[in-house]
């Protein structure tokens, strides 16, 4: 066993890990932060994605060991006092997602993408995100929850959504269960850090199941 220390979220873990353990089972089996995606384990989907010292990384191709004495970010750390950080309100705003399984990597990776270029066309956009896989929304919409949280992150306001837009409307509505993507979003803006016993194993039952 190998004794790494790395702050998640702004909280710093101490944990005992096997040499092996991947860094996505680390935040998913250890830390109990389930918002990083388990997709393909061969680095092609980008569900596992996270921010490591601030640059987007897979969570499957990095050993926790690697990751000692690292800052790391997922999906449950950038909501603000319960307040969605501007990327994740596009998501929410210009339907970037349906089910869901494919967003907080696909949010991550537009983080990192937005730190280096903060006004991006929507070539680059989808250039910045080729290492991210999505089987539901076509990706049309994805460039635009981008593009909404750019605006957003340089004090702008957003530009009009086309047709079917609901940002008029009140997310309460939508938590009924018949918008399970949108609901993730909600849910996960809710989790806190912790507290969490960095040693507790949970298990993963309610995530969509793994294609292999």
């Amino acid at each position: 066993m190998s004794t790494i220390s790395v702050t998640v979220n702004g909280r710093t873990y101490q944990s005992d890990v096997e040499p092996r353990t991947l860094l996505v089972h680390y935040l998913r089996e250890q830390l109990n932060l389930t918002g990083t995606h388990i997709g393909c384990d061969t680095s092609q989907c980008g569900a596992c994605v996270v921010l490591m010292n601030g640059a987007s990384v897979k969570a499957c191709t990095v050993l926790a060991v690697q990751a000692n004495g690292s800052e790391l970010t997922t999906i449950e750390g950038l909501a603000n006092d319960g307040q969605l950080h501007p990327l994740q309100e596009g998501f929410w705003e210009r339907h970037g997602l349906q089910c869901g399984f494919c967003t907080p990597g696909m949010i991550l990776s537009a983080y990192d993408l937005l730190q280096q270029n903060p006004n991006p066309t929507d070539d680059e956009v989808r250039h910045g995100l080729e290492g991210n896989l999505c089987r539901c929304t076509g990706y049309q919409n994805i460039v635009k929850a981008v593009q909404y949280g750019a605006a957003k992150l340089r004090g702008e306001q957003p530009a009009e959504a086309g047709g079917g837009d609901h940002s008029a409307q009140d997310p309460s509505a939508h938590t009924d269960g018949d918008s399970p993507g949108e609901d993730y979003i909600e849910d996960v803006a809710g989790q806190e850090a912790g507290p969490h016993t960095p040693e507790t194993v949970v298990g993963s039952d309610d995530e969509a199941p793994v294609a292999h």
